[in-house]
């Protein structure tokens, strides 16, 4: 892969990505976030300990 890339390049690269995924509802996201909170809590703790 090519590290050289603009940052025009890199947009272009990302919203073709973004396009080709599926839509994610509100019900999904407030889980994954729900889920993101829940593991970064528990890193977090382990990292401590």
């Amino acid at each position: 892969m090519n590290c050289n890339l603009s940052f025009q390049e890199r947009a272009k690269l990302s919203m073709e990505q973004l396009s080709k995924q599926q839509p994610v509802t509100l019900k999904e996201a407030k889980a994954q976030v729900i889920w993101l909170k829940k593991v970064s809590i528990s890193k977090n703790k382990k990292q401590i300990a």
